[in-house]
Parts: C-alpha cells; sequence; structure tokens
C-alpha cells in the first residue's frame, strides 16, 4: 500500500491561511507557521470586538441623550426614571437619534419625564 501524503489537503489549509491573512506586515501574512498564529489573533480579537461593538455604541447613545437632557435642566437617570414612570418606552439608540435628528419631539419627550418624576 502506498505511503499517503497530504500534498493537495496541506497547500489548500496553506491557501487559506495565507488568504486570510493578505495585507499583514511582515512575516505574518507570508509564512505559513507565522501567518497562522497572526490569523488565530485576529480572528480572536475579531470575535471580542463583535461583543464590545455593542457596548461602544450603548456608551455612545447614553452620552447623546445626557448631553441634551443636562442642557434642559434634567440629568440622564431621572430622565430615563420619568419616561418609565410615564410610560413611555424607547430603546436608547432611537432616543439619541431623536436628541440629534428631532429635537422638539425629544424636549416634549424630555417634558413628559419631568413631569412624571415631579
Amino acid at each position: 500500500m502506498p505511503r499517503a501524503r497530504s500534498g493537495v489537503v496541506r497547500k489548500r489549509r496553506v491557501k487559506a491561511v495565507l488568504n486570510k491573512t493578505k495585507g499583514f506586515r511582515g512575516r505574518r501574512g507570508k509564512i505559513y507557521k507565522i501567518a497562522k498564529n497572526a490569523m488565530m489573533k485576529a480572528l480572536s480579537n475579531a470575535f471580542v470586538g463583535r461583543k464590545q461593538k455593542k457596548r461602544h455604541f450603548r456608551d455612545l447613545w447614553i452620552v447623546r441623550i445626557n448631553s441634551v437632557c443636562r442642557n434642559e435642566g434634567i440629568n440622564y437617570s431621572s430622565f430615563m426614571n420619568g419616561l418609565k414612570k410615564a410610560g413611555i418606552e424607547m430603546n436608547r439608540k432611537t432616543l439619541a437619534n431623536l436628541a440629534i435628528t428631532d429635537r422638539e419631539t425629544f424636549l416634549k419627550l424630555i417634558e413628559a419625564a419631568k413631569k412624571a418624576v415631579a
């Protein structure tokens, strides 16, 4: 029985790794052994980054809402508490979008929140 060699399979595996590391600096995109480690690190960082992206956007929305609320004399936590008591259920993404694009509607929401808290 002839000896089994992994010529085609290995070439396919190496080619796949080198294609994924195309554009990496130095030997990280050229040498299989180093490129494989770089690819694994990049993929794990990408996984973590997809989770962090959600957190960063939520933080951004809260900052935007808070800045407009402070200009109107109410802080963020009181505003959100007032919305909850007023029975207005809107997510932070929508509220931040309103704060930037449609200021008049957002000011009405602030007034409703102030009435509900007081």
